[in-house]
């Protein structure tokens, strides 16, 4: 993991020090400022999905901004009790596809015979994968559980409509449909094959 945290404490470092036009006019406190700023990239490069990162961390440890300035319409307590449910488990959903995007950067789909000069270098990127898929398991876990508290039978038949995505994803957790857990267990096994070519490569191989 500590590969990761070192990824992660870079990027983090980058977006301090970064140049002053580049800096944002207001201070940003709450959990919705940091999500606003999580954005996707039509191609994802590791330093833009550790920004990403680092963002969907910050909402996830800081306070929630006053219910007026909330991504939904909130009219009472139950509502607003429910969005930070929905709104914890959404940050942690798009954590998981943003450590799996990680992880394919550093993933070796295939061990051919040819790689075998760079056979440790490779064996290191393969490690750096694995520890992404693991983070993405983890808030998958997290994703689950906030999910569960968002479907609680209080909240039965509320429906908040301007997050209605995140209702939609919730739902699926709740059915089955959407299943992070097959999709990073099947990643891993294969990673494992993979590194297992590798370790079995010599000499006599190349």
């Amino acid at each position: 993991m500590k590969k990761i945290q070192k990824l992660i404490l870079f990027a983090t470092i980058f977006l301090i020090f970064r140049g002053p036009g580049d800096l944002h006019a207001y201070k940003i406190l709450y959990a919705e400022q940091f999500y606003r700023l999580y954005h996707q990239h039509l191609y994802q490069y590791p330093e833009d999905t550790m920004e990403n990162i680092h963002y969907l961390g910050m909402a996830l440890r800081s306070d929630f901004a006053n219910p007026l300035n909330a991504l939904a319409t909130i009219e009472n307590e139950k509502e607003w009790e429910k969005y930070r449910y929905l709104f914890y488990m959404h940050v942690n959903l798009r954590l998981v596809d943003s450590y799996l995007k990680l992880g394919m950067k550093y993933d070796k789909r295939n061990a051919y015979f040819y790689n075998y000069p760079w056979k440790f270098s490779n064996l290191d990127s393969l490690e750096t994968a694995e520890e992404c898929y693991r983070y993405a398991l983890n808030f998958w876990e997290d994703a689950i559980e906030w999910s569960d508290k968002a479907s609680d039978k209080k909240f039965a038949w509320m429906f908040i409509e301007d997050i209605q995505f995140w209702e939609d994803e919730s739902y699926r957790i709740q059915t089955g449909d959407l299943n992070y857990r097959r999709t990073i267990e099947r990643e891993l096994a294969r990673l494992q094959k993979v590194r297992e070519d590798f370790e079995a490569m010599n000499e006599k191989t190349y």
